[in-house]
């Protein structure tokens, strides 16, 4: 089985901001073979790829309220499996285990990361857009934060609203 995506080419989206109302909500099902859906997949990739240091990106956080993401950790120092540039609809965790709280950050919260606790293995069944394939990735370590981030906000929820409070959450650091 393949995930990695190699659809069609993609326009780079604006990326909105906390507190818009799409971050908020819980994002509609899509259907994977509507073209639509393959183009929109296509503009995630394309805003992912020219956006430093991003590792994923859901479609509420171009404006758009469905459950649709992408993800790609290559290359990345946290992460051990990476499965490459990838795309998933409707994506929902199916196995969860080895919790362990660790550091996130958010193009929609551009100011701010924050310490989450989130699973270091998943099992996350899923479709991909255009084929409409049924998958189910297993991953780990830092490609299982990122996965789990983007079905959180395909969910309506930031990585803040999972935060243990105001102790764990800190200014982001810029580097000069």
């Amino acid at each position: 089985m393949t995930i990695t995506w190699d659809g069609p080419e993609g326009n780079v989206l604006p990326v909105v901001s906390a507190p818009a109302t799409v971050l908020s909500s819980i994002g509609d099902e899509v259907d994977p073979a509507d073209p639509a859906i393959v183009q929109l997949a296509a503009d995630l990739v394309a805003t992912m790829r020219v956006s430093p240091g991003c590792v994923g990106l859901a479609a509420p956080q171009v404006g758009v309220g469905v459950q649709l993401f992408a993800v790609d950790v290559t290359g990345h120092p946290k992460a051990a499996t990476t499965h490459g540039t990838f795309v998933l609809c409707n994506a929902k965790v199916i196995e969860a285990s080895r919790w362990k709280a660790g550091r996130e950050g958010c193009m929609s919260v551009p100011d701010l990361t924050g310490d989450v606790k989130r699973a270091g293995r998943v099992v996350v069944a899923a479709t991909l857009p255009g084929s409409g394939e049924e998958v189910t990735v297993t991953t780990d370590a830092f490609e299982a934060r990122a996965l789990q981030h983007e079905i959180d906000h395909c969910a309506g929820k930031l990585f803040l609203d999972r935060v243990a409070g105001a102790h764990a959450i800190y200014q982001r650091k810029v580097y000069l």
